[in-house]
């Protein structure tokens, strides 16, 4: 009989959570108890197994005040295997985030829903009406397999993406957890309706393969210790990069002959971006391919490659549990071979791929059958009502009166989909009169590209600002390109809070990482397709020295730059030696600033007198910042320095 956990390594005893995770009874408790107690937040081993049920306890720290208990509050995520959310789901979600969160959903960079704000005391109501509205939280979180990705895109005369669409929901349930614990807690009991599973996922299940199943447990899969970490798995079509794919611990490729027929699937295995600063140990890595595999075999595979993980990840190190450490540790020959053991015979050469690219797919287009499909920018999947942006208005509006699927996307943004022609210009009044922007090229692309995480006040892991710093700093950064000549160029920019990588800022052409308190970690590099991991170039910058910092290294990109050359693969081809040898002989070219006397002179009265004071950026920039926070003009600001200098000299 094979164990749920890999024998013991002497000396290395495992960490408190697979403890936890041993004790819970598969998931039940502490959360079954303590669900009934009428207080306001978990104990700190429910908070791990609350997780496997797709919500993470959190403190709103801008709320906080000493000597009062924190703030505490929920977030609920939602699991929508290829992005698919009902039109029945989105609705509750709707409700719910008025009803119990905080009047707000934010899609994730994992293609579900967060809802945030929710009290302990609505924890049951929220997850019940989620379940009886078709649609899950389970595994969004915790030791186990996460939401599984596929590209959002509906072309229903591509049959690959039909493919991907299709194994994405089966790989999704073939890892779903077991456990009855879920629907015991927040349904009492009552298993809710749920689309019919595949025959084929449910004997591939069952099937022992090799040491794959662990026997006489209600996890036959993950046993009583689940997996090590998350794991994260996706499946795209040759060229489609839309999913990250790179960044997964399990990315499927499908592979279709001439005619459209699905052969099987290429494999790529050990990415991952979660790291520690000053953790040498711990760093983003790229996921690589591993060999390609018939698709009669596939679910076997995906099996094999679990038990792998499941029986080797690291279990006494939560820092050094995910698969990319155990693939980097031993080799990409080993891990196959070990995987192969699982699988009963090995894994065939990998196929040829061409190039993998990014797409967004926004604004309107013909999805193949005669329905159109639209894509929505949502500025950091948050869907929220502000002013004379009603974007959540226009959503509930639009799947009230037509009833339509949606597909969430990896980028934060939403597709809607099955439109019939007749039902365009409907949908675009609703959009226009909820000033929502639909056509792409009206977006500003710093923005398009972008993403951030939540960060604060509500995850516990934030150092920094994420979120609601990046609009500032998209803006800021558009006015240096302009500054320095660089009018139309764009690039991909992520934030996140902290190291942990959820907005995958490593993939980024400039990524920015919460190091510290208005300070980031800087990486360069990546490419605009996320094919190629970026690299630290700074380990704290400030916030406020976000322009002299980046406009040395604008303008050699500008200066030094090859034809079409991106901003990512620029840095990359020259190299971080070369970047800051020029940085550190760049001289700004000075800002004029124009001041005017008070009255004129004799000798100036047939002219308006002007003079001039030039400044380098990082004085200009303090004067306009002082001059902007108290009302008054950057000319009379200079005026009233220079008047208490000359009286502090005399």
């Amino acid at each position: 009989m094979v164990k749920s956990a890999p024998p013991p390594i002497a000396s290395r005893k495992p960490s408190k959570v697979e403890g936890i995770k041993e004790n819970s009874n598969f998931l039940r408790e502490p959360v079954a108890t303590q669900i009934l107690e009428d207080t306001t937040h978990f104990s700190e081993d429910a908070i791990q197994i609350l997780k496997f049920h797709g919500s993470y306890q959190q403190d709103n720290r801008d709320n906080r005040v000493k000597g009062q208990e924190k703030d505490y509050q929920f977030m609920l995520r939602t699991k929508n295997p290829g992005g698919l959310v009902p039109p029945q789901l989105y609705l509750a979600l709707d409700k719910l985030a008025d009803e119990y969160g905080n009047h707000t959903l934010r899609a994730t960079t994992r293609q579900g829903f967060q809802l945030h704000g929710i009290l302990k005391k609505n924890l049951k109501a929220a997850i019940a009406s989620i379940i009886q509205n078709l649609g899950s939280t389970l595994g969004a979180c915790g030791d186990i397999n996460r939401n599984v990705m596929a590209p959002p895109v509906p072309l229903k005369n591509r049959a690959d993406y039909q493919y991907a669409w299709e194994y994405a929901q089966n790989i999704a349930d073939l890892l779903s957890p077991q456990t009855g614990a879920y629907y015991e807690i927040w349904l009492d009991g009552e298993k809710a309706i749920s689309a019919e599973e595949s025959p084929e996922v449910k004997a591939a299940r069952e099937r022992n393969g090799n040491g794959t199943i662990v026997h006489d447990t209600e996890e036959p899969l993950y046993g009583t210790h689940y997996m090590p970490r998350k794991f994260k798995v996706s499946v795209t079509v040759p060229g489609d990069n839309s999913i990250d794919l790179y960044s997964q611990d399990l990315t499927l490729v499908v592979i279709t002959d001439e005619q459209d027929n699905l052969q099987g699937f290429n494999i790529f295995a050990g990415g991952g971006l979660g790291r520690t600063h000053n953790k040498e140990e711990t760093f983003a890595r790229v996921a690589d391919p591993i060999g390609y595999v018939a698709k009669d075999d596939v679910y076997d595979a995906v099996k094999a490659i679990v038990a792998t993980q499941r029986d080797y990840g690291d279990r006494s190190d939560r820092r050094h549990a995910r698969l990319k450490y155990l693939i980097n540790d031993w080799g990409v020959d080993k891990f196959r071979a070990k995987v192969e053991e699982y699988f009963g015979k090995p894994l065939a050469p990998f196929q040829p791929l061409p190039e993998f690219k990014y797409e967004d797919f926004l604004g309107w287009h013909e999805q193949g059958d005669g329905n159109l499909f639209l894509g929505i920018s949502i500025d950091n999947g948050r869907v929220k009502d502000e002013g004379t942006f009603q974007l959540k208005t226009a959503l509930r509006e639009i799947v009230e009166q037509f009833n339509l699927p949606i597909r969430l996307t990896p980028h934060q943004n939403l597709i809607f989909y099955e439109i019939a022609p007749a039902q365009k210009s409907a949908i675009q009044e609703i959009l226009d009169r909820c000033g929502i922007v639909t056509d792409p090229g009206k977006i500003e692309p710093l923005e398009r590209y972008a993403m951030a995480c939540p960060a604060l006040p509500t995850c516990g892991l934030a150092i920094t600002e994420s979120e609601r710093a990046i609009p500032g700093i998209l803006a800021r950064i558009r006015t240096l390109l302009d500054k320095v000549g660089l009018q139309n160029e764009h690039f991909v920019v992520r934030m996140t809070g902290c190291p942990n990588g959820c907005a995958r800022p490593y993939m980024a052409e400039l990524g920015f990482v919460g190091s510290a308190p208005e300070s980031y970690q800087v990486w360069l590099g990546g490419s605009p397709d996320q094919t190629r991991l970026a690299q630290p170039y700074v380990e704290k910058l400030p916030d406020k020295d976000i322009e002299s910092f980046l406009e040395p290294i604008f303008v050699f990109f500008k200066q030094s730059r090859k034809p079409q050359e991106s901003f990512g693969d620029f840095c990359d081809r020259l190299g971080f030696d070369a970047i800051r040898e020029f940085v550190a002989q760049y001289q700004p070219e000075p800002v004029t600033l124009t001041v005017e006397p008070e009255e004129p002179t004799l000798a100036t009265k047939s002219r308006k007198a002007r003079y001039r004071v030039s400044l380098h950026d990082d004085l200009y920039n303090k004067v306009k910042t002082t001059a902007t926070s108290q009302g008054r003009s950057m000319t009379e600001l200079v005026k009233e320095a220079l008047d208490a200098y000359f009286q502090h000299l005399t």
